[in-house]
């Protein structure tokens, strides 16, 4: 019996990713209680965005007006993402979901357009392995090569 390596590697990633959206959503449960957090967040890019650029427009006409709503679904989002993850629970689907949240984070901190963005660790490796996830879809099976699918 062979271990099936690909799968085994995309199973890491899975849970790894999964335990990082985990932490990242229980790091924000307090905003369930007090969105004035998220809000101070959103000023504070909101005074580093460029007038006219994306970043600006999106806090503007996105985030800031819905922050009360954003301040429950974010940590809301980033566990319920981070659980499905480490089980395996509907893998693509909620990788898309992490990857839009990583998304949407990026565009309204302004970082998706900075060259900083390519050495974060919250940047290109969140976005990349999240939408990898969700782009490979699932085929539940064994590790093992020749194993009976589950």
């Amino acid at each position: 019996m062979a271990i099936d390596r690909q799968r085994l590697g995309w199973t890491v990633l899975r849970v790894c990713i999964g335990v990082f959206f985990v932490f990242e959503g229980i790091g924000k449960i307090s905003w369930f209680t007090n969105p004035s957090i998220l809000a101070a967040t959103f000023n504070d890019w909101s005074h580093s965005a460029a007038p006219g650029s994306i970043s600006n427009w999106y806090l503007h006409r996105i985030a800031v007006p819905f922050v009360a709503a954003l301040a429950r679904l974010v940590p809301l989002g980033e566990l319920s993402a981070g659980i499905a993850l480490l089980a395996g629970f509907w893998t693509p689907l909620f990788a898309f979901l992490a990857f839009f949240m990583a998304l949407n984070f990026q565009i309204a901190s302004g970082a998706l357009f900075r060259y900083s963005f390519l050495t974060s660790g919250y940047g290109l490796p969140v976005l990349g392995s999240t939408l990898a996830l969700a782009l490979a879809g699932t085929r539940r099976r064994t590790l093992v090569k020749g194993g009976s699918r589950v």
